[in-house]
C-alpha cells in the first residue's frame, strides 16, 4: 500500500470499525498467477486483537489453492471518487480522495461446524435490517445440506494491518468547503459518503 505519512490511521478502534462497516472485501491470493475475488468477509474479537472470517464457493478459481497457512491479502474499500483541480481557490493538481484498509492475513480452513456457525452470523449481520428477515435456521434444511459441500469457510489471522484515509488533509478550509460541496453536487452515494468522510477528518461534519 502507497502510504504517505499525514494520511496514515493507526488506532486499532479505527481499523476495527472500518472493517466492520465495510465487509465486502477484495481477496487475493497466490494460485498460478494472482487470484483476487469479492466476498464478504465478517470481524470478530477487540480493536487489540481480532480475526476475519469469509467463504468461497467450489466453482471459484481460487477454491483450489485454499489450505492451512496460506498467505493471502484483504482489502476493504471505503468511498471513494474524484477530485477536479478546479475545485480550488487557486488552481492546483487534480486527486482522487479515498479510503481502505489492507490486511494480510494467514489462511485456516474451518470444520463444517465453524462454517456453519459463521454462515448463520453472515446472514443474521443482513438480514436483521430487512423488513421480513429469513435466517439460515428459517432455510430448508434439504437447501442447506445441497449447498454447504460446494463452499469452504476460511479463518483469517492478521499477519500486517495498513490503514489510510486520504481526505484532503493539509488544505485549506475553503477548498475543503468547496470540494464537499462538489462531491455533493453529483447526488450519488458514493460521492455524499466521501462528502461526509472528509468533513469528519475535518471535524465539520458527522
Amino acid at each position: 500500500m502507497f502510504r504517505q505519512k499525514k494520511y496514515l490511521k493507526k488506532d486499532p478502534q479505527y481499523v476495527f470499525d472500518f472493517i466492520d462497516q465495510h465487509p465486502f472485501a477484495t481477496f487475493v491470493l497466490q494460485g498460478e498467477d494472482l487470484l483476487a475475488t469479492h466476498i464478504p468477509i465478517l470481524i470478530e474479537g477487540t480493536p487489540e486483537k481480532f480475526r476475519l472470517y469469509g467463504h468461497i464457493a467450489e466453482a471459484n478459481e481460487q477454491y483450489k489453492f485454499l489450505k492451512d497457512g496460506l498467505d493471502a491479502l484483504l482489502i476493504f474499500h471505503g468511498a471513494q471518487g474524484y477530485v477536479s483541480s478546479s475545485w480550488y481557490k487557486d488552481i492546483n493538481i487534480s486527486t482522487w480522495d479515498y479510503s481502505a484498509v489492507h490486511v494480510n492475513v494467514k489462511l485456516k480452513l474451518q470444520s463444517r461446524e465453524e462454517l456453519e456457525t459463521n454462515l448463520q452470523n453472515l446472514i443474521q449481520r443482513f438480514e436483521d435490517d430487512q423488513r421480513d428477515p429469513i435466517y439460515y435456521n428459517d432455510l430448508p434444511r434439504n437447501m442447506i445440506e445441497d449447498h454447504l459441500p460446494l463452499i469452504t469457510g476460511f479463518w483469517c489471522e492478521p499477519l500486517k494491518v495498513q490503514a489510510i484515509a486520504k481526505l484532503h488533509q493539509g488544505f485549506e478550509k475553503d477548498d475543503v468547503h468547496s470540494v464537499c460541496r462538489h462531491l455533493e453536487e453529483r447526488q450519488d452515494l458514493q460521492s455524499s459518503q466521501l462528502s461526509k468522510n472528509i468533513k469528519k477528518e475535518h471535524g465539520t461534519g458527522h
